[in-house]
């Protein structure tokens, strides 16, 4: 039985050279928006609070921005945060797509 080659490799948005926005983080954003709480998003996600907090605090550091404000009433996303989730959404698929093509240029196995 042949096995596939396969193209593969994760998909992140770096800025300054350091990985700033993964699927990881987009999903901890749209958890935020869903929860309106870092928190409940972190506990959905069974991450603690604190590596969701210490990744919301990298994304606002490394943007020069807020893209996640936190208040009182919980915690919302800004517009920049909303239009960068769009932004990696489209280019994450055009990458998807890539590893597609270039799995149809290997060779097959044995």
């Amino acid at each position: 039985m042949s096995r596939p080659l396969k193209a593969d490799g994760r998909f992140w948005l770096t800025l300054d050279g350091r990985n700033f926005l993964g699927r990881g983080r987009v999903e901890l954003l749209q958890r935020i928006r869903e929860t309106g709480s870092i928190s409940r998003a972190a506990k959905a996600m069974k991450m603690s609070y604190k590596a969701a907090w210490d990744a919301v605090n990298a994304m606002n550091t490394a943007w020069g921005g807020p893209l996640v404000e936190s208040g009182p009433a919980g915690s919302r996303l800004t517009e920049a945060a909303e239009r960068l989730i769009v932004a990696w959404q489209q280019a994450q698929a055009r990458h998807a797509a890539c590893l597609e093509a270039l799995a149809e240029l290997l060779p097959p196995t044995p």
